[in-house]
């Protein structure tokens, strides 16, 4: 059955590629970054993979990060999509290496160098630790959970190819912060744990990609239990496609698939993932 859900998203995503080569979240839209990455990674090995990663190299901008279409000039969170895709793909070029130090120059900017003195004297308090360095949306702005999960295997994933410096430690302060914001129950947020010293409710969606960012990390189990609790309750196929890769990952067993793919492009392609691919989110693994 495995194989006919992979099928099925697979040829999906080959029909609703645009000429350009890339994807719009939905088939005949735009196309974007993140659907783009997505499919491009499901699809790894195919031309049409290939004609994704020639469309995402004209969107690196001078800075090393990559803007999220042809037509918006902002650097944002989807190069770390963009490294991970390269790093399964073995392009480890000048331009990767612009793209890594990019994304260890970028940070949440409630860690910021003032914030964190403010906290010592009293004067700021935060509901997280501004200590930790996470990864916004965009600079300039506060991180969050999920791209700093992405930034994560993005950098796990390419300190086997790039000695930059910095990264290792960039990489536990990433670790850490994730730690930071869970949950009571084990799951996470979208940013923190709480907020104005009230506890905040874990999201499926969310504890899954936190999950994939902290592959390896040995005080789990709670976590891990909870995203099982939420694989067998939730009716989102992106948080139960996410949910299958993050328990896969961490070498438990997912939720099922709906035997047909969605209308919605990205959800196509993280289901595909999840079916087989997986393996590509796998960090210490350079494939």
């Amino acid at each position: 059955m495995g194989e006919l859900y992979l099928d099925a998203r697979l040829e999906a995503l080959r029909r609703s590629q645009n000429p350009d080569g890339g994807w719009g979240y939905f088939p005949g839209k735009q196309s974007w970054l993140e659907p783009t990455a997505w499919a491009a990674l499901a699809l790894h090995g195919e031309p049409a993979s290939d004609g994704a990663w020639t469309l995402l190299q004209t969107w690196q901008l001078d800075d090393g990060s990559w803007r999220p279409s042809a037509d918006v000039q902002i650097s944002n969170w989807g190069s770390a999509l963009c490294l991970t895709l390269a790093c399964v793909r073995g392009e480890f070029d000048d331009s990767f290496k612009r793209g890594v130090q990019w994304l260890l120059g970028t940070s949440g900017n409630e860690s910021v160098l003032w914030k964190r003195a403010l906290m010592k004297t009293g004067l700021f308090s935060s509901d997280r630790n501004v200590n930790y360095k996470g990864w916004p949306w965009k600079p300039d702005c506060a991180s969050w959970v999920e791209p700093t999960a992405h930034a994560l295997v993005a950098l796990q994933k390419a300190a086997g190819h790039y000695n930059a410096s910095g990264l290792d430690e960039r990489v536990r302060s990433g670790r850490g912060q994730l730690r930071d914001v869970r949950c009571a129950d084990g799951g996470w947020n979208y940013g923190s744990h709480a907020a104005l010293g009230v506890d905040l409710p874990s999201y499926p969606e969310t504890t899954a990609l936190a999950l994939v960012g902290l592959q390896g990390a040995k005080d789990l189990s709670k976590s891990i239990a909870t995203a099982k609790a939420m694989a067998a309750q939730t009716t989102s196929p992106l948080a139960r496609a996410w949910l299958r890769i993050a328990l896969a990952l961490h070498g438990e067993t997912g939720p099922e698939l709906p035997a047909a793919p969605t209308p919605d492009v990205m959800i196509t392609a993280v289901e595909a993932l999840s079916c087989s691919n997986y393996k590509f989110l796998k960090t210490g693994d350079p494939t």
